[in-house]
């Protein structure tokens, strides 16, 4: 099959009533885009994948790798490379129309759940906002190639919001679903880098 053909490809997914479908993206690589209108709030899906303990991926080589990693709060780390599911094309813009946050499922595990913030059309591509804790590294490793007005020229979390909680709120009030309001944001994370 053509890959460049936007045409869309099987994915395999463990919910195969994910409201998306993987295409070619004109931002990056492969994109996860709406099979159907979605409303403001509509659950997208959950973000599958192997989950790593605390400490698990520092070891691994990332060299020039695409990752799907999600860090969650609780320190575990989900893979979506391996047994994750179409949410892990959805990629990274400064306007996402969706938002990643996190669940406490009832046994007691995270989970990710990716919501639209706002309605999407058929055929729209789905995106959220990486917001990538860098740590020391330079943001202009992590360029951002979305094209919105509000391009912050990088996937990095925008440190300036980030450092004032209330400029941060107030970017964000009346952003989430009321579905996600009042839980903890979600974010990509890049790959862990050994101690040298």
């Amino acid at each position: 099959m053509n890959l460049d053909h936007p045409q869309a490809r099987a994915e395999p997914a463990a919910d195969d009533a994910l409201p998306l479908e993987v295409r070619r993206s004109a931002v990056h690589g492969d994109g996860a885009f709406a099979t159907r209108g979605l409303a403001r709030g509509s659950r997208v899906g959950v973000y599958a994948g192997r989950r790593y303990g605390p400490g698990e991926l520092v070891d691994a080589c990332w060299d020039n790798a695409l990752t799907y990693l999600f860090g969650l709060s609780d320190g575990t780390c989900i893979d979506g490379r391996e047994g994750g599911n179409a949410t892990r094309h959805i990629n990274h813009s400064c306007a996402p129309n969706c938002a990643a946050v996190e669940v406490t499922a009832e046994d007691g595990t995270v989970d990710i759940v990716i919501h639209t913030l706002r309605r999407v059309r058929a055929g729209e591509e789905l995106f959220i906002d990486y917001a990538l804790d860098i740590g020391e590294q330079s943001p202009e490793a992590y360029l951002c190639r979305c094209g919105s007005r509000r391009c912050r020229g990088t996937m990095a979390r925008d440190v300036e919001a980030s450092a004032d909680p209330e400029a941060g709120a107030a970017a964000t009030a009346g952003a989430e679903p009321e579905a996600a309001q009042g839980l903890p944001p979600a974010r990509p994370s890049h790959p862990p880098h050994s101690p040298a």
